[in-house]
């Protein structure tokens, strides 16, 4: 019976592993300096490279600069 169970279980199991990765993702995205660093760094390659506009570029710069702000403010 534990063959069976194990089988009818591995999709929960694999769902699980993929709630987590995605749960681990936001985390780093909510929590970590360096990946708002390398977000503010394609912010500006975007700028750079004409994807987008400077008022676009702006306004995200701001919000960046913001979360990186509070990410530092939270760290001391």
């Amino acid at each position: 019976m534990l063959v069976i169970d194990d089988i009818l279980l591995l999709p929960c199991k694999g769902l699980l592993g993929i709630f987590e990765k995605i749960h681990d993702m936001a985390k780093r995205e909510v929590s970590d300096e360096r990946y708002t660093l390398e977000k503010l760094m394609e912010l500006q390659l975007r700028y750079e490279m004409d994807e987008i506009s400077e008022e676009e570029y702006r306004k995200e710069e701001a919000r960046v600069q913001a979360k990186l702000n509070a990410l530092r403010e939270a760290d001391e």
